[in-house]
């Protein structure tokens, strides 16, 4: 199959709908072979019925796509490595590992409990963390053994996460550690052919079907600018051997819009050889602060 993921594997998690099912969709039509992660539980991260993750495997593999559905919990050791397993015994390899996994538990700060506050962050952030440790180790072996790969990891982080965003401090917390996970892996990973980057998306899914509605096409052209399948074209091309070069970064992508998104950097500093007292650090403070750019809103502000 040709592409510009020809003959590479994909692993993506939480591909059973939404952004998840359309970045496995895209990855297939653009040569991948695609394993299809998702353990099948509701918006709120509880079980449901139905195998989502064996549909859309189906459904690839009615378009004359190739993929393989995996069911397990990403966010335990068990399910992730077997997710990486699964990749091996199915293609004999992984190049690609897309973490998309996630649900939402939304609370106002007083609200929200320390059980929704554990879920969200299980989810989202372990749910980043496991699946790429075992894909790291696996490349890392590999790369030892001289073959070195041409790895790539793309995670979802939001803009909940780089702005915050009120009614949401546990989704807002795990997306914002997802960031600095990214980073963090992008550094360590490099020597051995892995390249990590994180994206933020905007779309309609069942997580924000209320936020953003179908209603928001453009009149005009008909572009859904909510859709799904407008995130995934750049989630495969960091996924592929293209993106070659590119890593530790984070991007915002919506619709037909994507921007490269600059994080925390040293903003205007005062430093002198003594130290000051509480009132001269907040005129010190206050002095930097007229200097400083102004951080964004928080959603929902």
């Amino acid at each position: 199959m040709s592409g510009i993921c020809a003959r590479r594997v994909v692993a993506v998690t939480g591909a059973g709908r939404g952004l998840g099912r359309a970045h496995a969709h895209a990855f297939a039509a653009a040569g991948a072979r695609v394993v299809v992660n998702d353990l099948g539980v509701g918006l709120d991260g509880t079980p449901a019925a139905g195998g989502p993750a064996r549909q859309v495997a189906d459904e690839i593999r009615a378009a004359g796509g190739e993929a393989v559905a995996h069911a397990g919990d990403i966010a335990t050791t068990a399910g992730a490595a077997s997710l990486v397993a699964t990749a091996l015994e199915a293609y004999g390899r992984i190049d690609t590992l897309v973490n998309n996994a996630g649900f939402l538990r939304d609370r106002m700060l007083v609200n929200l409990g320390e059980d929704d506050w554990d879920a969200v962050l299980r989810v989202h952030l372990k749910g980043h963390f496991l699946p790429m440790k075992h894909a790291a180790a696996h490349w890392r072996a590999e790369a030892k053994e001289g073959r070195a790969p041409a790895a790539r990891i793309v995670n979802t982080s939001s803009g909940a996460g780089l702005l915050g965003s009120l009614g949401q401090a546990n989704y807002s917390a795990a997306k914002a550690g997802i960031v600095a996970l990214t980073l963090v892996a992008a550094a360590e990973l490099a020597r051995y052919g892995v390249q990590v980057n994180a994206v933020a998306p905007a779309a309609r899914t069942r997580m924000t079907q209320h936020t953003f509605a179908a209603s928001m096409a453009a009149p005009e052209s008909g572009f859904d600018a909510m859709a799904p399948q407008n995130v995934s074209p750049l989630v495969v091309w960091l996924g592929s051997a293209a993106s070659e070069g590119v890593s530790g970064r984070v991007f915002e992508a919506e619709g037909g819009r994507i921007t490269v998104m600059e994080g925390w950097r040293a903003g205007p500093t005062a430093d002198r050889a003594a130290r000051r007292t509480p009132q001269e650090a907040g005129e010190t403070a206050r002095a930097l602060l007229e200097r400083a750019a102004r951080p964004g809103p928080v959603y929902g502000a």
